[in-house]
């Protein structure tokens, strides 16, 4: 059975990547979404399990001390982590799972030599980060500043990742990501059935 493929997606605060990732999940059928753990608390319109696992730092602490992350962060405050045996299961049977964390979280992912393919969701223009945040009306002005820099900091490190997405439009945003993973799932080094081929080939020169 062929391997899924994982996707990482990272973005600055209110560069829309909690949009662009729902209507991918949408759009494309075989992809999962690997929902976070957090310690942060739940805003008005998510639901717990669905948006993320919301917990108390301690219950997070002793899940962390487990091994039952995949990565782990400390962002703007709060704890973020992403549960280990989803994603391990679901990308063994074939699956393709998306995470959305953190550029630190990323970063972590990376290192491991985990076999993934990182995206960078960015606004047209910076000035729309600040717009976006301040339009959705869940942070206080201290937060808005915090996340606005450490944004700067996220667009410093891009050059971490394999593909950069312009969030332009949703519905073009989405357009690219599933390009991409189409283009992924064909690449050579993930086409175990390989040898199929490589088996043809030789018997047609044996005959």
């Amino acid at each position: 059975m062929k391997r899924g493929v994982l996707l990482i997606l990272s973005a600055p605060a209110g560069a829309g990547k909690d949009t662009v990732c729902e209507a991918l999940l949408e759009k494309v059928p075989d992809l999962s979404y690997s929902v976070s753990t957090t310690t942060r608390p739940k805003r008005d319109y998510e639901i717990d399990g669905k948006n993320y696992f919301f917990l108390t730092k301690e219950e997070f602490k002793e899940r962390l001390n487990a091994g039952g992350f995949l990565e782990n962060v400390v962002y703007a405050g709060h704890y973020y982590g992403t549960p280990k045996a989803f994603v391990e299961e679901q990308l063994a049977q074939g699956i393709s799972v998306i995470l959305k964390i953190e550029v630190q979280g990323a970063a972590q992912v990376k290192a491991s030599g985990i076999d993934g393919v990182f995206i960078f969701l960015v606004p047209p223009e910076f000035k729309d980060l600040q717009d976006r945040l301040i339009g959705r009306g869940s942070e206080s002005q201290a937060e808005i500043e915090e996340r606005t820099r450490i944004a700067k900091k996220e667009l410093a490190v891009v050059n971490m990742y394999d593909y950069v997405v312009v969030n332009d439009t949703v519905s073009e945003a989405v357009n690219q990501m599933e390009a991409i993973l189409l283009a992924e799932k064909h690449k050579r080094e993930r086409m175990l059935d390989l040898e199929i081929f490589q088996h043809m080939a030789e018997t047609e020169e044996g005959e």
